[in-house]
């Protein structure tokens, strides 16, 4: 008998190196408590929202009824619904540009001077770190229509007073103001870690091209490299716009009338005071879907004209 000679071995799979496999391992069990942590308190509530959302459970109840689209149909009929979003999109598009405007103004300020810089930079900081239920009650004594230092300081001066946060036409700007103080400081920092990492070298450049006055060395050099920082604050501070609640809760409950009605409170009072969960679940997806979709949009669209180096 002669002996079978095996002339194409049939292939066998290459095991991989120890190593490979054991960073492998490694990378899935520090990934994995992260992962696992985002699956049950973003991922998991997000599909609990949508489940109620198609429902008509209200708040304690234990049954409910699938009702398919009901809840947006009545959602963006609903006239206060329509306001509050309004209310809500006015309200960051006077938040997000004066807070980015006058923390780069205030950031340019204190690195142009040469003394108390630590004490301006607290100063300044020191609103972003206040709770803000005891600074909306601050705020409350401040602009109170009789007794307030507002109208009294406005008395003395001669020009005409306002019950700020019970008149319609006074009531979100000045909710708007509030918010800006707030996020002043936040800017703030944040473009003096900017400025500081500005190279030296990009302003005698623009020295030398001609480019001598404060007015061009800003324009050529300053606000281009502070694009990436500018668009962090931009997101940032407009994603805390959309998130106002607590100065209107405790300072106006919406009120005059729908005039500073902003769409979290809007879910607060439909899920919590009327106990209409679902209805409340519906304001919950279009407020995601809203705030996802513009932010999306400005790191998109501000990305295209950042430069990042």
């Amino acid at each position: 008998m002669t002996a079978s000679v095996e002339v194409f071995p049939s292939a066998r799979p290459v095991p991989k190196p120890a190593s490979a496999v054991g960073e492998a391992l490694s990378a899935y069990c520090l990934a994995g408590p992260a992962a696992f942590l985002l699956l049950c308190l973003f991922v998991l509530p997000i599909g609990g929202v949508l489940v109620i959302a198609v429902t008509d459970w209200q708040f304690g109840a234990r049954t409910m009824s699938f009702v398919g689209t009901r809840n947006f149909s009545e959602l963006f009929s609903d006239k206060a619904f329509r306001a509050s979003l309004a209310n809500t999109i006015l309200y960051v598009l006077m938040v997000v540009p004066g807070s980015v405007f006058l923390g780069l103004f205030i950031a340019l300020l204190i690195e142009s001077g040469k003394s108390l810089r630590a004490f301006y930079r607290a100063i300044h900081f020191i609103p972003f770190m206040a709770t803000l239920a005891a600074m909306a009650i601050a705020w409350e004594a401040l602009l109170h229509p009789t007794i307030g230092l507002v109208n009294q300081t406005l008395s003395a001066l001669g020009l005409p007073t306002a019950n700020w946060l019970r008149d319609e036409k006074t009531v979100l700007p000045v909710l708007a103001v509030i918010a800006i103080w707030q996020n002043l400081g936040f800017a703030m920092v944040l473009f003096l870690a900017g400025l500081k990492s500005i190279p030296r070298d990009l302003y005698d450049a623009a020295d030398i091209d001609g480019a001598d006055s404060w007015l061009d060395r800003l324009r050529t050099v300053t606000l281009p490299m502070l694009g990436p920082v500018t668009m962090f604050v931009v997101i940032v501070v407009a994603l805390r716009a959309f998130e106002a609640f607590d100065t209107v809760q405790i300072l106006t409950k919406g009120g005059p009338g729908n005039a500073s009605e902003v769409l979290l409170y809007t879910l607060y009072r439909e899920s919590f005071e009327y106990l209409r969960t679902g209805y409340g679940a519906a304001v919950t997806i279009v407020f995601l879907t809203i705030v996802i979709a513009l932010t999306l949009i400005q790191a998109r669209v501000m990305d295209r004209r950042v430069h990042y180096s």
